[in-house]
């Protein structure tokens, strides 16, 4: 035996260990298990993306973009959505677009809280950071393998695959937005008899609004390209044309599944920094009302001083 045999740390051979002999025959039932609301919502979306008629669903995209970002995002989306479905990539398109929004859905749900959590307690942030960094930092790949150990191949296991790869800037953003608002504006609302709840509510979450949404565009982003890789494991959408061209050296088919992943992704981005923007002028709206109510209470609380 070598001396560098001593230092040697068999972390592959543990880690096998750890998950073919433990964790899978263990609790891969209770994994499965949590395939269902997944499932429920990616079932629900794919379902009615596709039963709506292109010109009618266009109409609806369109009408949301142009109240949203304005006119011309509002004509770029309908000849973007016109151009996929003259290539032929609607119904994978309308697939893609409900993985991207069930996995954004997921990530709200799970991402918001954990970001207002960590806003609110040292300790919960310091714990938590670490594993941001690992689930940002580890390569979108290593993901796939024990995705595929406890829960299978298919689209849910691609869509569970993406929530994880695309969980952490809306936590971070969320918590960033909380911790930046102004302490005085804070302690206005207290002053002022806000709850916690309502302080949270009524103050922190609109003035941390846009940084949330940025929050919000990066994880959709990021749940747009994780897709695509999920197509490795059994996800269909534009993803699997892509790795179907790749597989087939089909230059053609795969450039026709890169475009519509581009226009997609370009459309989400302009729909959501444009929410993002309408949040911020709501934002200066409560700042202008919050100083007014502390302008108003100063002159108040001096008089009563000097009645004392």
């Amino acid at each position: 035996m070598r001396p560098s045999d001593l230092l040697t740390i068999p972390l592959d051979d543990w880690v096998n260990s750890f998950v073919r002999d433990w964790l899978v025959p263990n609790f891969r039932p209770f994994f499965r298990s949590l395939q269902w609301p997944i499932t429920q919502v990616l079932n629900a979306l794919d379902g009615l993306l596709n039963a709506t008629p292109m010109i009618v669903l266009t109409a609806v995209l369109a009408f949301i973009a142009w109240r949203t970002a304005g006119r011309s995002v509002a004509i770029f989306t309908i000849i973007a959505l016109v151009f996929i479905d003259m290539i032929g990539q609607w119904p994978e398109t309308m697939t893609t677009l409900s993985m991207v929004v069930t996995a954004v859905l997921f990530c709200t749900v799970l991402g918001v809280p954990l970001g207002i959590i960590a806003a609110g307690s040292d300790r919960f942030q310091a714990v938590l950071r670490p594993i941001l960094d690992i689930m940002q930092t580890i390569p979108s790949f290593v993901y796939l393998v024990p995705i595929v150990m406890l829960f299978g191949v298919g689209m849910v296991p691609g869509i569970i695959a993406t929530i994880i790869f695309a969980l952490p800037p809306i936590i971070r953003l969320t918590n960033l937005g909380i911790r930046n608002v102004r302490h005085d504006l804070i302690e206005a609302a207290n002053a002022f008899g806000s709850t916690r709840w309502q302080t949270l509510w009524e103050v922190q979450l609109p003035l941390a609004m846009r940084t949330i949404m940025a929050g919000l565009n990066q994880t959709l982003m990021l749940a747009l390209s994780m897709v695509v890789i999920a197509a490795l494991i059994g996800a269909g959408g534009l993803g699997l044309t892509v790795y179907t061209g790749l597989g087939r050296l089909d230059v053609g088919n795969a450039m026709a599944g890169g475009i519509g992943i581009v226009l997609i992704a370009i459309i989400l981005d302009r729909i959501t920094q444009a929410l993002g923007e309408a949040r911020q002028m709501r934002r200066t709206s409560l700042l202008q009302t919050l100083r007014s109510m502390i302008s108003t209470a100063g002159p108040g609380k001096q008089t009563t001083e000097r009645a004392g």
